[in-house]
């Protein structure tokens, strides 16, 4: 099975490692399944005929939707199955895949068609990237791609070279730390936008925190979400 069944209505997958600007990724995708049936799918990743049957046996592909400019890379291979399905993402990543006809971009308001169980926060102010993260309100699941990289050791030994594990330790995009990448980080030139949207996400008191690259965190959500956004949060 590539699906990953982690609560009522909500799965996870797993897909290849890719490479990154010279740093191997693993990549990661998150189902909803709406109350009208119809399935809701997070960075979406490569679509191969074992996982489209599986999504197939959940349900109709309603919405693709890109958390940043970086998670789009399957998004036209995913609506070329599913053409019916509606592309959602922030405005950067609608600038970015000009070819795939997009809802209006995504800002702190969710769209109606989500059905009241995803909620959004906007984290922008930064003039590198902007990035929409998510709250499944009936698990109480918190929703990051790159806001939140958290790498095991035994992945960083397998995947990267020496030196680029001495980065992730000094970025700390490492397990128990969980930031974003450095060079984001030191991007944000407003950072209030970004302290009201994690400030939202963790009065939401999610239990659970998915992110696109790393290790999930299923326990003491709302103290890894003050750790790994300790940069941005003020106390």
């Amino acid at each position: 099975m590539t699906l990953e069944a982690i609560d009522k209505d909500l799965w996870l997958a797993e897909g290849p490692v890719v490479d990154f600007h010279g740093f191997p990724y693993p990549t990661r995708m998150v189902v909803v399944r709406l109350p009208d049936g119809t399935l809701w799918v997070w960075s979406p990743i490569e679509l191969t005929d074992a996982l489209k049957s599986e999504v197939e046996a959940l349900g109709p592909v309603a919405h693709l939707v890109s958390p940043n400019a970086i998670h789009y890379l399957f998004l036209g291979q995913w609506h070329h199955a599913w053409p019916e399905a509606k592309l959602w993402g922030p405005a950067a990543t609608i600038k970015k895949c000009k070819d795939l006809p997009f809802e209006a971009a995504l800002e702190d308001t969710p769209p109606e068609a989500w059905q009241g169980v995803i909620s959004q926060a906007w984290f922008r102010g930064s003039f590198f990237m902007d990035e929409i993260a998510f709250l499944h309100e009936p698990t109480h699941t918190a929703i990051f791609a790159d806001l939140s990289e958290h790498f095991s050791e035994g992945f960083l030994k397998r995947h990267w070279k020496g030196w680029q594990r001495w980065i992730a330790g000094l970025w700390g995009i490492t397990e128990g730390k969980g930031h974003a990448p450095l060079e984001w980080r030191l991007s944000w030139w407003n950072r209030e936008p970004a302290r009201r949207a994690i400030a939202r996400i963790i009065a939401a008191k999610p239990r659970r925190v998915i992110m696109a690259h790393g290790e999930w965190v299923d326990e003491d959500a709302g103290l890894f979400l003050r750790r790994a956004f300790s940069w941005l949060i003020k106390d």
